[in-house]
């Protein structure tokens, strides 16, 4: 089979066995994509069994030139994965993008609000129409439940509950997890979605299952909710280099600083590991002495 092919496999077998995200599928397909027109024109005729690791270190530089290292280390790992992929496949008997070292990634600290800022953001949207309203519900759910943006795009009107204020999210990896809403967020909601069934109903659209739709009756995209967050973001006067992840990190930090336990944080983030929420300490380090000066014997 020619490379396409495999790599049309290999995307098919990360959709339905690994259930990942379109938008780490779009990923996948430009990386490697990249990387097979990268050795037709310095290698031409090369199989797939033969790639060696020079070759990989040679696509790696040249991505390097025109690349932050962040983006570089996602297309190796995209490699690693697709060389093991073929290696179960028997097509390679080794994994060249094993050796190839990540590049080392400079540690930027999450931008986030700090709680006047983020309350200010969140009363920016005024008035009763159905932009307005929804607007504000979406900046009331990001920062009220910590989500990502592809899991707030993704929610559907059956993953809320309302009368408790819980939502059932779907994480990296399909992974299915618990978010909590607070009054300000429930309230939101409750005064967009009638206008969101009136809008639908206009467009006759009483299927469509998400909650947070565009003018025209249909799912908000990601692209979408990132153009809401940027706008009430610029009309708030605040920094335009903060965006719907900002308001993740300021769901955890502040959460954090009101002293909650970074493993209860972890869970509401959906981290898989403890390291990825331990990102949120440095913001935190009054906090952390304090507790070092309550709990440990030697600290007095």
């Amino acid at each position: 089979m020619s490379s396409c092919v495999y790599l049309e496999d290999f995307l098919r077998y990360l959709r339905v066995e690994r259930q990942m995200s379109p938008h780490t599928l779009r990923n996948y397909r430009l990386d490697l994509t990249q990387f097979l027109e990268f050795c037709s024109q310095h290698r031409a005729g090369l199989e797939l069994a033969q790639v060696t690791y020079q070759d990989l270190r040679a696509f790696l530089a040249t991505a390097l030139k025109k690349n932050r290292k962040t983006t570089v280390a996602r297309k190796l790992s995209a490699l690693r994965t697709f060389f093991k992929y073929l290696q179960r496949l028997g097509v390679a008997s080794q994994n060249p993008a094993k050796l190839a070292p990540s590049p080392k990634l400079e540690k930027v600290l999450p931008h986030y609000l700090n709680v006047d800022e983020a309350f200010h953001l969140l009363g920016a949207p005024k008035g009763d129409d159905f932009g307005n309203l929804r607007d504000k519900a979406i900046l009331e759910v990001f920062y009220g439940g910590g989500l990502r943006l592809s899991e707030l795009a993704g929610l559907s009107l059956g993953d809320m509950d309302l009368v408790p204020g819980v939502l059932r999210v779907w994480g990296k990896g399909s992974k299915e997890r618990l978010a909590f809403l607070g009054e300000p967020a429930k309230a939101a909601l409750t005064s967009y979605l009638p206008l969101r069934q009136r809008l639908l109903a206009r467009y006759g659209a009483g299927d469509e299952t998400a909650l947070f739709i565009n003018s025209r009756g249909r799912r908000l995209s990601t692209r979408g909710v990132a153009r809401v967050v940027a706008k009430w973001v610029r009309l708030s006067g605040l920094s335009p280099g903060l965006t719907p992840h900002s308001l993740r990190h300021s769901f955890a930090t502040h959460l954090l600083e009101g002293r909650a336990d970074l493993r209860s944080v972890q869970e509401l983030l959906g981290h898989a590991s403890i390291s990825t929420t331990g990102r949120y300490t440095h913001l935190n380090l009054d906090y952390l002495m304090e507790e070092y000066d309550k709990a440990h014997p030697r600290s007095k």
